[in-house]
């Protein structure tokens, strides 16, 4: 066609598919799914393997779910996560309409809140031939009766699928056994990871058969140690994770384990395994110097001679976790901290943290340290400004999460140091600490340091040591009665030439305030304006209004969850105001907050924004 012209009105040339894969790489995932249905051409690009890594595709077992799964069929590889599948007819055919058309891209299967039966299994598994990771965890429906696997044909079919598996999930199997174990894990040979947590394991010695139950012949009712000890010794040249979490677990089991010749684990977890002590600890140490990432929480027999254990033997470790250990003191921690691969440490909901002897161990000259880039002192409440405040200075450089949740003798000077030293923070929780108050998040400590008491006059009689209320004075004010000194305009330009206030967090994509009671609008809207932030915790606030929720939505417009719950102040008008805004939203919490309703005008631009969830 020509124009008036003459000359030939042409359609610009398409970008070749790499160009727009490279383009969409500069977007988040929430952005790159929407820039997906522009067009075809835009789309094939979103679905290139670079933006498929870690993803999930999750649905239930019904009859709605046929159309996606022949859709997914255009993938080149899938993790499936299927849930709420039973034994009839419905969900037989959504697995054999898996196996039919994705069965040799599936490299993830999980089965959670399932009871299918072993036939629907096995129809399933031999399609399965590039298949990676199999969680099989809470279904008892299959090993109930002990005859999974127990033909030879089925066994050869299902191995030949599942020669590659590499991740094993058997968690919360009540009534898994030798026979079905031996069976299930003889099907596969090369096993990195195995998780076994909260499984019936007979660990307990049997004084009749002077033996540990189960060391004579496979058992038909329980998993026995010799079991688990023959795999590991079978598969010691892959198998490098292995979880007995929420196990009975003995310290001379640990020590059989542990012990197996050839065997070097990499990462192992023995969370809520009550009955550990230190010495199998020790023992753990000696034989696996190897361990990069070590979960003993909840494992409350154990104690500071534990951590020195680790401290000295383990000088590979990158994770480690003690939370729940209430025996645990700050003994062994400065040495712990001289680790130089330490990168995440737990040490939430130990009550005897104070912090001391971390910055020790940091501040140990002419020694290597810990680069410690996760830290979690939730529940650590004898955690204070000092110890917060050294932490930040010497950990500034590295460390991207810190967890200070329910810390309750933190305050605004601790807000300003992490605002100062820890600039690289992603994650930042503070719930629950009540002491904050808008002038630590404004960074203004000159004046956070004014009581609401302090003004000039007479202030009554004073108590005295010897002197006690008789009924003659009126007695002190009490933490709740007080009113926090409000933010004048003259404040806030004060606070924005300082530059310590909490939007020097220019990366953080997770903060948590709720229940810092103290907050008002005067704080939150005036800092509360990170472009990254996609998780905010504003609950149990009741000092805000719509004004704070109207400013987070204009300046946080990345945001996925929002938690509003217990804010008497945020009505619909807010809510109309912010979420608009807010096009990523996913999860809304609005409970408890009585003046949002459901009238139209107040709430229907919320339920226009796509992927939302309002709970």
């Amino acid at each position: 066609m020509d124009d008036s012209d003459g000359e030939d009105c042409r359609e610009p040339p398409e970008l070749p598919l790499e160009v727009l894969v490279y383009i969409l790489s500069f977007l988040e995932a929430a952005d790159r799914r929407e820039a997906s249905l522009v067009c075809r051409r835009w789309f094939d690009a979103s679905q290139d393997l670079r933006f498929q890594k870690n993803v999930t595709f999750s649905f239930p077992g019904s009859g709605a779910s046929l159309e996606l799964i022949r859709g997914l069929s255009r993938k080149s590889r899938l993790s499936l996560k299927i849930s709420q599948l039973d034994g009839f007819s419905v969900s037989r055919s959504l697995l054999l309409e898996v196996g039919e058309h994705l069965g040799s891209r599936v490299e993830s299967l999980a089965l959670p809140g399932s009871s299918i039966t072993e036939a629907s299994l096995l129809a399933l598994l031999p399609r399965l031939t590039s298949l990676r990771r199999l969680d099989l965890r809470g279904l008892d429906s299959l090993f109930m009766s002990g005859a999974f696997l127990s033909r030879e044909e089925h066994r050869v079919q299902v191995r030949s699928a599942l020669i590659g598996l590499e991740e094993l999930d058997l968690s919360d199997l009540r009534y898994l056994s030798d026979l079905t174990f031996s069976r299930l894990t003889g099907c596969t040979p090369h096993l990195r990871r195995l998780s076994l947590a909260g499984c019936h394991i007979a660990f307990e010695f049997d004084p009749y058969r002077g033996c540990p139950v189960g060391a004579a012949e496979d058992s038909s009712a329980l998993l026995s140690l010799r079991n688990l000890k023959k795999l590991l010794t079978e598969q010691k040249s892959t198998l490098v994770a292995l979880d007995i979490s929420r196990t009975s677990i003995t310290p001379e089991s640990l020590r059989t384990i542990t012990q197996v010749q050839g065997l070097v684990l990499e990462e192992l977890c023995l969370q809520g395994c009550k009955e550990l002590t230190d010495y199998s600890v020790e023992i753990l140490v000696k034989h696996q110097p190897s361990l990069l990432k070590l979960d003993i929480s909840g494992c409350t027999g154990l104690t500071s001679r534990s951590v020195e254990a680790v401290a000295r033997g383990l000088n590979s470790l990158r994770r480690f976790s003690l939370s729940r250990d209430w025996r645990i003191t700050e003994k062994g921690l400065a040495e712990l901290l001289l680790v130089p691969s330490l990168r995440s440490l737990d040490l939430s909901e130990c009550p005897h943290i104070s912090g001391s002897e971390m910055v020790k161990g940091l501040k140990r000259p002419g020694s290597a340290r810990a680069k410690l880039e996760s830290l979690n002192l939730k529940s650590c409440t004898y955690i204070r400004d000092l110890a917060v405040f050294s932490l930040a200075q010497l950990l500034g450089d590295f460390l991207r999460e810190l967890d200070l949740t329910s810390c309750v003798n933190v305050t605004d000077l601790s807000v300003c140091a992490i605002a100062t030293y820890l600039q690289k923070l992603v994650v930042l929780r503070l719930g629950w600490c009540k002491e904050i108050s808008d002038w630590g998040l404004l960074g203004m400590m000159q004046n956070a340091r004014c009581e609401p008491g302090d003004e000039a006059g007479d202030k009554g009689p004073r108590f005295t040591r010897t002197f006690g209320n008789m009924g003659f004075f009126k007695p002190p004010r009490m933490p709740f009665e007080e009113q926090p000194k409000l933010v004048t305009q003259h404040d806030l330009q004060q606070s924005q030439q300082a530059g310590t206030s909490l939007l020097a967090l220019r990366r953080l994509q997770e903060l948590d305030l709720s229940a810092c009671t103290k907050l008002t609008d005067s704080s939150v809207a005036q800092v509360v304006r990170h472009p990254d932030l996609q998780r905010l915790s504003l609950s149990m606030l009741p000092e805000i209004t719509d004004a704070s929720l109207a400013s987070v939505g204009w300046h946080c417009r990345s945001l996925t969850s929002l938690a509003l719950s217990h804010c008497p102040g945020i009505s619909d008008r807010g809510v109309a105001q912010a979420v608009p805004h807010l096009q990523r939203l996913q999860h809304l919490y609005l409970s408890c907050c009585n003046k949002v309703t459901d009238r139209p005008h107040g709430t229907t631009e919320v339920y226009r924004c796509p992927y939302f969830n309002r709970h």
